[in-house]
């Protein structure tokens, strides 16, 4: 296979060397370029020999002599420079087989591909890999590398992916363990089927590989579950339960290896009415994509912003800030902390309840425009609106229900701004003036 080059870089070495859009990349050093991790991994050499195929068919080879890690200045039509790998599984708890119709197309893809687990820290099941996929990842030493385990049963995984092949992908895990990579583990805990004697095995498993980091997280639950495998959320018991399997291993590794490695996500200490760990517990923070970690980041990032501020008095306004169900205690816990330094700014903490999953869905990042609207279009907001950036989509315009910000702005006839998730950024927009 190879590639077609869509634009070269004017001022790159590959330009003055006679590459040009609409030539197609065939390979560098003998190496034959596939996607987007052959060519990053191949091009970093000083020295290079490029095989070219000009429009007109004919063959070019061309040497090219660089500084190490100097980019070749090459586009390609896509990022990846070839389609995404899309997911062939289709497991019990998928969050994308419970949206309802009608969403955007793009919300309804799942991909399951080794590449952006490399690039952007997405996670894969290795049901997808192939073995020259598999080699390719061992040879480039391609780290860390994100992994949905789930269960290392192989009949139970096969089961919770219905992927007669989900079993057997587990092999790989072991050959990037021994190859000596770094690897990221998540596991989605549904209550009665992965958690329990089966949690305690998987971590077990996994602590054998030597895994980086293992985050476990609730299965969300959404109303479009019509006609899919029957399961039940976290209650406080199951989720006291599990969590203290996942604290007492990983109490054990740490005292063992020195390291925690086994966290579990912020909502099963929520759901189980316990106080979220200190700063130290999370050993910097490894699984925060996981949401773990989460709530104690923002609180502690809250209190330094605040140690470099000054007290005013003088400032007077009301700022209401939106957040999903479950976070809303600490939420209102932590920002209460600014009227410390800010005694006459008026912070008005609104939980937002997630109709439009039918409720169970209690998460920040998964709160839509149509329910914020809808939930706080009869209430006195203040000055400004601070709406979290997790909510919305990558571009930061829409929310997953394609209601705008705009929409909410003009709906609710409030000055709205979208903030960073950070602590920091919170607390300057709730002091900032307008």
């Amino acid at each position: 296979m190879a590639v077609t080059i869509k634009e070269v870089n004017s001022q790159s070495r590959a330009f003055k060397k006679g590459v040009n859009s609409g030539d197609v990349l065939i390979s560098i050093n003998g190496n034959e370029i596939v996607d987007v991790l052959d060519y990053r991994f191949y091009q970093v050499n000083k020295k290079l020999e490029l095989v070219i195929k000009k429009p007109d068919g004919k063959t070019k080879k061309i040497k090219i002599k660089k500084e190490e890690y100097e980019e070749l200045g090459l586009e390609f039509d896509s990022y990846l420079m070839d389609k995404e790998h899309s997911c062939k599984n289709k497991c019990i708890f998928c969050f994308i087989d419970q949206l309802p119709k009608g969403m955007r197309e793009s919300l309804y893809f799942k991909d399951d591909d080794s590449r952006l687990s490399f690039l952007f820290g997405n996670y894969i099941t290795l049901t997808n890999l192939t073995e020259h996929e598999i080699s390719r990842i061992i040879k480039m030493r391609i780290s860390p590398i994100n992994v949905s385990v789930h269960t290392t049963n192989p009949e139970l995984r096969c089961k919770m992916m219905n992927n007669r092949f989900a079993g057997d992908a587990l092999a790989a895990l072991r050959r990037f363990s021994e190859a000596g990579l770094m690897i990221n583990c998540q596991i989605v805990a549904c209550p009665g089927i992965n958690d329990g004697e089966e949690l305690k095995r998987t971590l077990t498993d996994l602590e054998q590989l030597g895994v980086q980091c293992v985050a476990v997280v609730p299965v969300g639950l959404t109303r479009y579950r019509e006609n899919l495998f029957k399961l039940t959320p976290y209650n406080s018991k199951t989720a006291a339960e599990t969590l203290e399997i996942i604290e007492s291993f990983g109490d054990r590794l740490k005292e063992k290896y020195g390291r925690r490695t086994v966290y579990a996500a912020d909502e099963f200490y929520i759901k189980a009415g316990r106080e979220l760990p200190p700063p130290e517990y999370y050993e910097g923070y490894p699984a925060l994509e996981n949401g773990v970690g989460l709530v104690t980041l923002l609180r502690e990032e809250v209190e330094f912003a605040l140690e470099d501020l000054e007290p005013d008095s003088t400032l007077d306004q009301k700022v209401t800030v939106v957040c999903g169900e479950c976070t809303y205690k600490e939420l209102k816990k932590t920002l209460a902390q600014i009227n410390g330094k800010f005694p006459n700014i008026k912070i008005n903490i609104r939980k937002i309840k997630n109709e439009f999953f039918g409720g169970q869905i209690d998460v920040t990042g998964l709160v839509t425009g149509g329910d914020l609207i809808n939930q706080l279009k009869d209430e006195e907001l203040g000055d400004k609106l601070l709406i979290p950036s997790c909510m919305l989509r990558f571009e930061g315009d829409v929310f997953l229900d394609d209601v705008s910000v705009e929409d909410v702005r003009e709906k609710l006839g409030i000055n709205v701004k979208v903030t960073d998730n950070s602590g920091e950024a919170v607390v300057r927009e709730i002091i900032k003036r307008g």
